[in-house]
């Protein structure tokens, strides 16, 4: 269970966003750096429980809160939120858990932010022979109810190598290929707030149950390992 402890925090950090502060409270990050850590530990177990996670802990799925400031104009040094990412386990299981902790800001979300060529153009070719179980998908009311929408960076027109008024053009247009669901932070910091964050993720199945089955096989349905 997270505390409001995380978020006092993350407001000092947002506030005075320096080294000098920073290093002053260090013992204070290290402390919720911890509890974020523990809280991915016991998400990691949960998740276990009815998927394969492939990340092995905690301290693995947590990013830093140290920004790289190389090539960005923003050079405040630190990230004002804690996010975490999980991996699903074998080629198998496609698809990636990702959960963002922010005052307010508070989400849930998954799905495929980068995928590789051959694996994107797999991706359409599979939607463009048959759509429909996506959109079945897509209009459930439980997708509805969770994740609203499809979202993710689009193509301008429909990619190369597909007609441009294919019944499936606004799903091929996709590069990326993602869901998210905002968490009040009252939600997140009551009782339920690891059950909240494991049902939004369990939502996210039927989705990712999809995109895994049409990465793993070839355009005949057959299996590709």
């Amino acid at each position: 269970m997270l505390t409001p402890s995380v978020f006092t925090f993350l407001k000092q950090v947002k506030k005075n966003n320096n080294r000098n502060w920073f290093n002053a409270n260090k013992d204070t990050y290290i402390e919720q750096n911890q509890a974020v850590i523990g809280f991915a530990d016991a998400l990691i177990a949960r998740m276990n429980k009815h998927d394969k996670i492939e990340t092995p802990s905690g301290k693995k799925a947590v990013f830093r809160i140290y920004r790289d400031v190389r090539f960005s104009k923003d050079k405040a040094p630190y990230k004002t939120h804690f996010g975490m990412h999980m991996s699903r386990a074998t080629k198998l299981l496609r698809g990636g858990y990702y959960f963002h902790i922010e005052p307010g800001k508070c989400f849930v979300g998954g799905g495929f932010w980068d995928p590789n060529p051959e694996d994107l153009k797999h991706i359409r070719e599979q939607i463009a022979i048959d759509p429909k179980p996506l959109r079945n998908i897509l209009k459930s009311k439980s997708f509805k109810k969770n994740f609203d929408k499809l979202n993710g960076d689009k193509l301008v027109n429909v990619p190369r190598g597909f007609e441009k008024d294919h019944p499936a053009a606004d799903l091929l247009r996709y590069k990326q290929f993602l869901v998210s669901r905002e968490i009040p932070d009252k939600v997140l910091l009551s009782p339920k707030g690891l059950e909240e964050v494991v049902s939004s993720f369990r939502a996210m199945r039927p989705f990712f149950d999809y995109m895994s089955d049409i990465l793993t096989t070839n355009t005949n349905g057959e299996p590709l390992y």
